[in-house]
């Protein structure tokens, strides 16, 4: 019984189903909202345009946060591959725990600066999201400053996540980038990790 016990309460090789398409679903909106960003600070002409494309998949990217966040609290994860060391494993949890806190934030300061702003917060045509926040000059200048600091804070960190996940897969290849794919090589685990599980 005992045997049959520890095996069942194994951690899984990957991340479920679920965290998979969230993933790389949410990796695509906010490689997308990174360059429709950049663009809305570039360009006078095409920020309408932008800007009406950056609400509605920052309130996305929101929602779907929300959902990563509770399937990221409900199912087990892959442990950390064998070979890295415990500053590595909690540096990529401190990471990845930062990186869902930025996403939480950048969606909620963009809905509460354009609310203090008095501005409609336009979902599609017809569709308004309700203000969360009253009419404020001040907080909309320390929301506007706020979000644009996150969105850089954002865009490091997301280029350090990937650099990381490149090296993972191209350098160590211990299959922790595999993790995370529908790949069937597993995580390194010729080891016990030090610093629990592998994050998505």
């Amino acid at each position: 019984m005992a045997k049959t016990k520890n095996i069942s309460s194994a951690p899984p090789t990957h991340f479920n189903i679920t965290a998979r398409i969230l993933h790389w679903l949410m990796a695509s909106m906010i490689i997308t909202m990174i360059f429709v960003g950049l663009g809305m600070m570039t360009s006078l002409t095409w920020r309408p345009w932008l800007l009406d494309l950056h609400i509605p998949l920052g309130i996305a990217i929101l929602l779907l946060v929300i959902i990563r966040f509770i399937n990221r609290l409900s199912f087990a994860v892959p442990n950390m591959p064998a070979g890295m060391s415990s500053f590595q494993s909690k540096a990529a949890v401190i990471l990845h725990w930062a990186l869902y806190g930025m996403m939480l934030a950048l969606p909620l300061t963009g809905w509460a600066q354009l609310s203090a702003a008095g501005f409609l917060v336009k979902l599609f045509p017809g569709m308004n999201l309700p203000s969360i926040l009253p009419q404020s000059p001040f907080l909309f200048a320390w929301l506007h400053d706020a979000h644009k600091v996150m969105a850089w804070m954002l865009f490091l960190m997301v280029t350090g996540h990937l650099s990381a996940a490149l090296l993972h897969a191209w350098v160590y290849r211990d299959g922790l980038f595999s993790s995370i794919t529908w790949s069937r090589k597993t995580i390194d685990r010729s080891e016990q990790s030090p610093a629990g599980g592998a994050e998505s």
